[in-house]
């Protein structure tokens, strides 16, 4: 049985969402800050950093995803629903709250095609390497829990 979910969980994911974010961005400034500083406002500082109000959004938007999380992928809210089908409203959700966050806040140039294929590529690689962490995670999971079940059971004969 899984333990029952508190705010402490929900702060953990946003500071984990947002510490992934971070990380990743600085990497972004310390390779293209240079080139895209006139380009947009997460590299407005050049291969210095992120803007504060950038890392404000940023986190803003973490508090987004831990709340799509939440909402598709525990059973407070939504009871029966396929999995595939929580990960495609979990995806469309967080999709559509980064497009409003690029829209409200000029992270790049909306008209160009260029920043959209590099987001949506840089999103999809995200996806993937989440997607493979879990996957590991819970076969990981699996067979500690089959090692506790053999012992369990070797003790009771």
């Amino acid at each position: 049985m899984e333990r029952r979910k508190n705010i402490f969980d929900f702060l953990a994911q946003v500071l984990t969402i947002f510490g992934f974010v971070v990380l990743v961005l600085n990497l972004f400034c310390l390779i293209f800050g240079e080139s895209a500083k006139g380009y947009s406002t997460i590299f407005a500082l050049g291969a210095q950093g992120i803007p504060v109000a950038v890392m404000a959004e940023y986190f803003a938007l973490s508090v987004l995803v831990a709340a799509a999380r939440f909402l598709f992928f525990t059973d407070r809210v939504i009871r029966r629903m396929a999995i595939w089908l929580r990960t495609v409203c979990m995806l469309g959700t967080v999709l559509l709250s980064i497009t409003a966050f690029i829209l409200l806040f000029d992270w790049f140039p909306v008209d160009q095609w260029q920043p959209w294929a590099m987001f949506l590529l840089c999103f999809a690689l995200s996806f993937l390497g989440s997607l493979l962490v879990m996957t590991l995670k819970e076969r990981m999971e699996n067979r500690q829990l089959a090692a506790a079940l053999r012992r369990v059971q070797e003790e009771e004969q």
